[in-house]
């Protein structure tokens, strides 16, 4: 009889542990499924907008706080930003019982799968190429729940934008890039969108490598026509406006440019005698501005931009100045033509001329001897039987060397183009600098 009674004793105290743990069990199973039943109505419908009031459409408040921007590529025309996104909307069809809030919070987090039996927003960023949230093991979201039944909406996005870039003025180019962000497919009768007080923030650490970015931003509202969804929908922008550091170009493109310019213009003092040195010198220049435009980070467009200009204008200067050494040359191998050919002329006419005329006047014979008038250096008249003076070879020389009036000297055209070729080259350079930079300046402002 006793062993009876321990072993029904034993047997309830082990009925009783497993109706225990059977309550437990199911006590665990029913919080985690009603779980979403908490704050949300039997008759609660995701698919459907909160309600408004007269049919108002649902306010969905937006703001963006960026992170970082980077990667402003100008052969795709786009920039990357990392940011954070925040949306906030009231949904009045919530229940949220007290007791789920800790002790003097007016909110709570909810976990990501409470929040898809919610009604969300469907915002999109309209001239992105890539748009997506980041994630480590998981999505980077959160979703708090207030007392007032408004839902907020956070994640951090990276996301590439694309941006209709002009360089007319490279390197002094402003670019001024919009992020649109609209509803998808709610239009503007039943979602708005509207920038909350915050609007979009910059992290204060922000710097960008080739750009200063212009504050503060430029926020728009607006509704936009989209004729592949056939209706009108709410689109927020925002203006990010890339100034371009001038800093970098200085020092790599046009002081080189401009000393390069500078250092042709030593060609003017050398002499013809010193050709292969002059030669070289402007050879060198030309190449060094070629192989200094090619190498430099100049974006591939159809269009002149500024950067050409600066560029066509020193190797045109530098091209003159090869060109007038040309000239120069020209005019001197003409001038020892001439300088050499006159005296040996000179000489065979003398030697086949006759020394005496003989003429007969009166039955007398008279003789005389060809007389012979020195002029200016270079040129000789011959004059006989007391007659004018005959044309001399001055004319052949009257291009490329003549004589001073004033001085008697004789003046050498080549040297005389190389004399004013030291000034004029310079005051033409400084003219285009001159007309350049104010013109650059004043369009770029």
């Amino acid at each position: 009889m006793l062993d009876k009674l321990n072993r029904n004793a034993f047997i309830s105290v082990g009925l009783g542990f497993i109706l225990i743990w059977l309550s437990e069990a199911t006590e665990t199973h029913v919080n985690y499924t009603a779980k979403p039943r908490v704050v949300l109505p039997p008759n609660y419908v995701k698919e459907i907008r909160p309600p408004s009031k007269k049919g108002s459409p649902v306010i969905v408040d937006f703001s963006i706080f960026v992170v970082d921007i980077n990667s402003i590529n100008v052969e795709d025309m786009d920039f990357r930003v990392d940011m954070f996104i925040h949306q906030r909307w009231h949904e009045s069809r919530l229940e949220i019982p007290d007791d789920i809030f800790e002790e003097g919070d007016d909110y709570v987090t909810l976990l990501p799968e409470v929040f898809e039996n919610f009604w969300q927003p469907d915002p999109y960023f309209l001239n992105s190429k890539i748009a997506e949230i980041a994630t480590l093991t998981h999505k980077f979201t959160s979703v708090t729940l207030y007392k007032n039944k408004t839902v907020r909406y956070a994640a951090r996005m990276h996301a590439i934008i694309a941006c209709q870039m002009e360089f007319q003025l490279y390197p002094m180019d402003i670019q001024v890039c919009p992020i649109h962000i609209e509803s998808f497919s709610s239009n503007n009768q039943k979602v708005k969108l509207r920038w909350s007080n915050s609007g979009v923030t910059l992290n204060p650490e922000l710097k960008l490598l080739q750009y200063n970015l212009g504050q503060p931003l430029q926020l728009e509202t607006s509704d936009g026509y989209m004729p592949e969804k056939v209706g009108n929908f709410s689109r927020l922008t925002v203006y990010f406006r890339f100034e371009r550091q001038i800093g970098h170009h200085l020092i790599q493109t046009f002081a080189p440019s401009s000393l390069v310019v500078m250092l042709s213009w030593f060609s003017f003092w050398l002499g013809l005698d010193a050709i292969p040195g002059r030669v070289t010198l402007l050879v060198t220049c030309m190449l060094t501005l070629v192989t200094m435009f090619t190498g430099a980070d100049i974006p591939p467009v159809a269009y002149v931009k500024a950067l050409d200009l600066w560029m066509a204008g020193c190797m045109l200067s530098v091209f003159a100045a090869l060109a007038e050494f040309v000239v120069v040359k020209v005019l001197d191998v003409q001038y020892q033509y001439q300088v050499n050919r006159i005296p040996k002329r000179i000489s065979n006419m003398e030697k086949g001329q006759c020394a005496t005329v003989a003429s007969w006047e009166g039955g007398a014979v008279r003789s005389r001897k060809a007389t012979q008038t020195p002029t200016t250096p270079g040129q000789t008249s011959l004059q006989g039987n007391g007659g004018p003076p005959k044309p001399a070879r001055r004319q052949s020389l009257l291009s490329v060397a003549w004589t001073d009036t004033d001085t008697g000297v004789e003046k050498i055209m080549w040297r005389e183009i190389d004399k004013v070729s030291r000034a004029v080259f310079p005051i033409l350079f400084f003219v285009f600098v001159l007309l350049y930079w104010p013109i650059l300046l004043m369009k770029s402002s």
